[in-house]
């Protein structure tokens, strides 16, 4: 029988071990890291309706039709390659109840690397983290290595 996978996050867990809980629904996120992390394993493993279940109700999305969202996130997701991820920087929830990670996320579709890094902001909803919003650019965007950014060196 062979190994069991690793899990696409990069975390060095197994994927049975670390994502799949949320991605099956017996388990929440227990901060932002990991929901961030599992949304990424999501992309990778095809998950589209854990992406939809996991956009907090104030993600522009939320105001679409859910079968429209997913169709188009399954399809983004099957165009695409996923192998690495890198979580730079995180910030604990603050006075509003916000939370941040910044993260460098290894994307290739036919070939093409499509890699950036993300200033993510996460919100819990009674339920579980959710993701909220974020601010983006592509690696051609950035001026200096992307593992050497911080939140506070982010540039928004």
């Amino acid at each position: 029988m062979p190994p069991a996978p690793p899990c696409p996050c990069s975390s060095g867990l197994r994927y049975r071990e670390c994502c799949a809980p949320f991605h099956k629904g017996e388990a929440e996120a227990p901060d932002a890291e990991r929901l961030m992390r599992s949304r990424y394993s999501a992309f990778a493993q095809r998950e589209a309706s854990y992406l939809w279940k996991t956009l907090h109700p104030q993600h522009p999305d939320r105001a679409r039709p859910e079968a429209d969202v997913v169709r188009e996130l399954r399809a983004f997701a099957q165009g695409h390659q996923f192998p690495k991820l890198v979580v730079m920087d995180r910030q604990a929830p603050d006075a509003q109840g916000n939370a941040q990670v910044l993260f460098f996320a290894k994307v290739f579709e036919k070939g093409k690397e499509r890699s950036f890094v993300e200033a993510s902001d996460f919100r819990h909803d009674g339920v579980g983290w959710r993701y909220l919003s974020g601010h983006t650019l592509m690696l051609r965007e950035l001026t200096v290595p992307p593992e050497s950014l911080t939140l506070a060196t982010f540039p928004r």
